[in-house]
């Protein structure tokens, strides 16, 4: 099992100048590990950060977009999974972070943690390129090449609980980092 932060970490060394679509969690973590100007936060819409990541994939076909699901996240908005692959953004790489749990809602458990396969819902959705990471070694060494191939890509990392962040409400909402987003989406 890896912990998210570290998989965040690992993600952060290979990142150049894609769009990230962070939610909850990794919105918290992401903001620390690699402050990044064209870092949209999908704060208050839980489910649709894969929603957000395909419209700025197909707005902006230019860049590559990075999405930072939650499994709690994606399983609020499964349809999402055959939208991306009807659609087929080349430019899209969606990782959920699966825990099993709600995490920003108290660690609840999600339903159907020990049977349910997000790995399956993606191919059964229609996505081809599908990948699923339990260790933070095997993940490093294949980080580079997963942001370098066409998309769809859905990367599925078993993750647990990393460091304590603090909760950046501040950030996360407010209107500087909406701004800021704006600003280096208009000149990227």
């Amino acid at each position: 099992m890896m912990k998210r932060d570290e998989c965040l970490r690992v993600l952060a060394r290979h990142h150049s100048d894609q769009i990230v679509v962070p939610l909850y969690q990794a919105a918290f973590e992401w903001s620390v590990i690699k402050p990044w100007p064209l870092t949209y936060y999908g704060f208050g819409a839980m489910g649709l950060g894969s929603s957000h990541g395909l419209g700025l994939a197909l707005g902006r076909p230019d860049k590559r977009v990075i999405v930072l699901d939650g499994d709690g996240s994606l399983l609020m908005n499964l349809g999402t999974l055959v939208t991306i692959a009807e659609v087929a953004p080349p430019n899209l790489i969606h990782f959920v972070c699966e825990n099993g749990t709600y995490e920003a809602n108290g660690a609840h458990p999600i339903p159907g943690r020990d049977v349910l396969s997000f790995t399956g819902f993606a191919r059964a959705a229609g996505i081809e390129k599908v990948y699923e990471f339990s260790e933070i070694d095997e993940f490093e060494r294949s980080i580079a090449d997963l942001l370098e191939e066409r998309g769809p890509v859905f990367v599925d990392l078993k993750v647990e609980k990393g460091g304590d962040y603090e909760y950046r409400w501040d950030l996360v909402h407010g209107p500087e980092s909406r701004r800021a987003f704006r600003e280096a989406l208009a000149n990227a």
